[in-house]
């Protein structure tokens, strides 16, 4: 039974309440004054504790998708290797498609209600290779668009997230279909994806000196599969990236480094600058310049206005980066070519309701500044 299994959840509230019931149904026999009593008493409390905890663990853990197995929550990586094919001598191709699924509430046919495709991507430059899902919008199989290309949107999960949780619990393939099916945002497609390219190592979206070169992976590498692969628009303008949390922070780095990759960038509660922690390790390996670039209030003050749009989000009561983001914005507007837009609910803490709420804005937002 998997970590997200409805089964262990049931099963883990069950033995919480067998629990509670047997201590209510002891408790007269263990309410003397023996030490074999009061141990009784206190072995009983314990385990009702642990059980509650296990059982509220697994419930967030479905609501908020931190965890995708057990292997993933232990620290083992289950992921497929990458299947390389030497026949004739030919290369291995930089996108492997490995599975097909429908859009939920979309329908069976991909014409309809469009197709998300789960896929291994493979960088020729980085030697990155990782898993992620391809929405491919109802319009991309219409026999009227064979030769029409698409933007795309690049969408990536928090720190140590899963590329499930954008589809599942996010719901970016259903949010979006149904925005352009209301003409509120265009026909786009969306590469949804883990900014963890290196697990279990939070990379931060750093080309590592001597380590994973993780920002040339979805600057470069990245784009370069999928346009190999998909009818996507070639020029800058036709790509945006978004994410929330460090997901967000590399969305908004990413456009501001590479404006030449992205026009656009989002970040949901992003911070703006690289942590050190046990989860990241030495980033930079003391080089200063690379460590600065990494803060993006400092590459505002400090370097030439990309020109890219941003949008960034906070809460006033509940986020953490509120007078971060407000910062951020006015070092935003005080450039020539920098345009900086922002989502500020009055509140709404770190997570996937708060997500859930800002997400059909800034898909909207996303669209209104690609183009095909």
């Amino acid at each position: 039974m998997g970590l997200t299994s409805n089964t262990v959840l049931l099963l883990s509230v069950l033995f919480a309440l067998t629990l509670f019931a047997g201590t209510v149904w002891l408790w007269p026999r263990l309410a003397r004054r023996s030490w074999r009593a009061v141990g009784g008493r206190v072995g009983m409390l314990l385990s009702i504790q642990l059980a509650l905890f296990v059982s509220v663990g697994l419930s967030a853990n479905q609501a908020f998708g931190f965890y995708a197995s057990w292997a993933d929550l232990l620290g083992r990586e289950t992921e497929p290797g990458v299947v390389v094919d030497h026949t004739n001598g030919a290369p291995a191709g930089p996108l492997r498609v490995v599975d097909s699924r429908r859009v939920e509430g979309g329908g069976g046919r991909p014409d309809f209600g469009g197709q998300i495709q789960k896929v291994v991507l493979s960088g020729r430059t980085t030697h990155i290779s990782t898993p992620a899902y391809v929405y491919l919008p109802p319009e991309y199989f219409a026999a009227r668009n064979r030769t029409r290309t698409f933007p795309v949107a690049v969408v990536l999960t928090g720190y140590p997230g899963t590329a499930e949780a954008l589809v599942d619990k996010l719901h970016y393939p259903r949010t979006a279909r149904q925005l352009a099916g209301d003409g509120r945002m265009q026909p786009m497609i969306l590469v949804m994806l883990r900014p963890t390219v290196a697990p279990p190592r939070d990379t931060e979206c750093v080309d590592i000196p001597g380590g994973p070169q993780t920002e040339s992976f979805f600057a470069k590498d990245l784009p370069d599969a999928v346009g190999a692969h998909y009818r996507v628009g070639k020029k800058p303008s036709s790509w945006g990236i978004i994410g929330d949390s460090t997901g967000g922070y590399c969305a908004l780095k990413l456009a501001m480094h590479h404006p030449e990759a992205y026009a656009a960038g989002v970040g949901l509660s992003a911070y703006y600058k690289a942590p050190t922690d046990p989860t990241t390790g030495d980033l930079f390996h003391g080089d200063e310049t690379l460590r600065k670039e990494a803060d993006l209030r400092w590459f505002l003050k400090n370097r030439s206005a990309p020109d890219t749009s941003l949008l960034v989000t906070t809460s006033k009561v509940g986020e953490s980066n509120y007078k971060a983001t407000l910062n951020f914005i006015d070092l935003a507007k005080a450039t020539d070519r920098t345009r900086i837009s922002s989502i500020i609910l009055e509140s709404g803490g770190h997570n996937f309701n708060t997500w859930r709420r800002e997400i059909p804005p800034a898909l909207e937002w996303l669209s209104g500044r690609l183009s095909n």
